[in-house]
């Protein structure tokens, strides 16, 4: 049977850090991956939901080339478009790089993707130790931009890197804190047209929705997680907090705690701007493996809650040509943040059900 249309263009952010390294041998012990954390959390709250336990999928390892397919054929059946690999380039030196240049080196799965630079200092902040600088992101200058570039040219020219308006998709999730990053966009779009592509469409990740991406050489933009919810000047919200604390007062050390159909208005989009912005929305959210009682919890999330915030996405976007519907998941697989779509013990394939059910025509 022939496949039904899709509405809109669904791109989850996918998270390499499944396997072993080097790095995190020497900054957490020998063997940690991102399953450390996750199979050892404990609720912290009545109803809290924890641990969670990935269902079909196992704790996997993305060394392994059948997890990658499996993981690509499941997103696929379910809708996803492509995967956006989180990439990671400190000056010259890269981290958890091995699962996406082995799939750019075999052709396997045969799965769009693209990338972004999560261009972040790593610190020890998920261990309760935020002044504890474990990489720092640094910028070097015009040879290391220039060394970046033909690093990822390989990845741009693959028949399966997903593009806008023929241009290879690239996202960079703190560009205000690159200097002279109009010097960077201006002197990669001159490096792509040299080596025969048509461009690069550049997104701008933002903690706020209504910022021009256009002032600092970008096409687009998109929220990053809108995670800050909480606002001293939305009545609402912060009325919505103190209801929370005195529930779970009883509880010393606990994290901060939302439900989550209270914040749904966070990816609601009403706006439309002169630019163009792309929704951003987020199935779940839990980071208290990573980050214990500093964490934050989105209590109560379920595939029938994010219907709705994945519903207004897509007929946000439906006005546009079908290459600029563009709305991105966060994410595919952050497992110790609770940010997931793959199956767990407790939903099954249910977040995937609810994107197959909305996205087709």
């Amino acid at each position: 049977m022939k496949r039904k249309q899709k509405k809109a263009r669904l791109i989850a952010f996918y998270l390499p850090q499944f396997h072993p390294t080097v790095e995190n041998d020497a900054w957490w012990g020998k063997g940690f991956t991102e399953w450390t954390n996750v199979g050892r959390a404990k609720p912290m709250f009545r109803g809290h939901y924890q641990p969670h336990v990935p269902a079909d999928l196992g704790y996997y390892d993305l060394r392994v080339p059948d997890t990658r397919a499996a993981q690509a054929e499941m997103a696929r059946e379910h809708g996803i478009e492509a995967f956006c690999y989180y990439h990671y380039w400190f000056g010259g030196k890269r981290i958890l790089e091995r699962p996406f240049n082995e799939v750019l080196a075999s052709g396997e799965p045969d799965f769009p993707f693209c990338l972004c630079w999560a261009n972040h200092s790593w610190t020890g902040i998920w261990a309760g130790a935020p002044g504890r600088t474990l990489i720092e992101q640094v910028y070097p200058g015009l040879e290391d931009h220039r060394a970046h570039f033909f690093t990822l040219l390989k990845a741009f020219s693959d028949s399966r890197y997903a593009t806008v308006d023929g241009k290879p998709l690239f996202m960079i999730y703190d560009p205000t804190n690159i200097p002279d990053i109009l010097m960077l966009t201006d002197f990669w779009r001159e490096l792509a047209h040299e080596a025969g592509l048509k461009g690069l469409y550049l997104v701008a990740m933002s903690r706020e929705t209504g910022w021009d991406p256009r002032e600092i050489g970008f096409d687009a933009s998109t929220p990053k997680d809108r995670l800050p919810l909480l606002r001293l000047d939305d009545r609402s919200r912060f009325e919505t907090v103190n209801r929370l604390k005195r529930k779970y007062q009883h509880i010393t050390g606990r994290p901060t705690i939302h439900h989550y159909e209270k914040v749904l208005s966070a990816w609601m989009y009403k706006d439309t701007y002169d630019f163009q912005e792309y929704p951003c929305i987020l199935p779940n959210w839990d980071n208290t493996p990573r980050s214990g009682v500093n964490g934050m919890v989105l209590h109560g999330s379920t595939p029938d809650l994010f219907r709705i915030p994945l519903k207004n996405s897509i007929r946000h976007v439906q006005a546009r040509p079908m290459d600029h519907r563009l709305v991105f998941i966060k994410s595919w697989n952050e497992w110790a943040e609770g940010n997931y779509l793959e199956p767990d013990l407790k939903f099954g394939m249910g977040y995937l059900e609810t994107i197959r059910d909305e996205i087709f025509e």
